[in-house]
């Protein structure tokens, strides 16, 4: 199987936000389950195509994930300075897990933030998502404490951990 990586298309849309508002849901990511208010944003692909590049994963006909890949500071940055690029909301649909989409869609990523001339890529993760700190750290990401950071600062118990990888 080959996989694609390819800028999502506005058909694919509410495929990819479906694809990435279950990931998140099954993977109990959402503190708050079918009433987290980021379950919106994880659905509205549209939003994210317009201020950043939403990359997908195809294999066989089929969509198989996505991410935000955000080029540098802006709306759509939580962690991004100058010179860095950030990945946001990947996704990978449980049934297509375990084939490299994530992988492959972290390397795409990757590639294009040096195409760029980005010197680093960042990016925010749960404590729980342990498959995806083996993937980050197998292409050489490492962890940065020090930007460790509450999205929710009225809730003391939600953490995200940051890892970077230097280009």
């Amino acid at each position: 199987m080959d996989i694609v990586i390819r800028p999502v298309t506005a058909g694919e849309h509410a495929e990819l936000g479906e694809i990435t508002a279950q990931a998140y849901l099954g993977d109990g990511l959402l503190d708050f389950g079918e009433s987290d208010a980021y379950l919106g944003e994880l659905r509205d692909v549209a939003k994210r195509a317009a201020a950043a590049e939403v990359l997908v994963a195809v294999a066989d006909g089929a969509l198989l994930g996505g991410v935000t890949f955000v080029p540098g500071p802006g709306p759509m940055a939580d962690l991004a300075e100058p010179g860095e690029a950030e990945i946001r909301m990947l996704a990978v649909s449980p049934a297509h897990r375990g084939r490299g989409a994530g992988e492959a869609l972290v390397r795409a990523c990757a590639d294009r933030a040096r195409a760029l001339g980005r010197r680093r890529m960042v990016l925010s993760t749960q404590r729980t998502m342990h498959s995806a700190h083996r993937v980050y750290e197998r292409l050489g990401f490492t962890r940065n404490p020090a930007r460790d950071w509450n999205p929710l600062p009225e809730l003391d118990d939600i953490m995200l951990l940051v890892y970077e990888l230097t280009l």
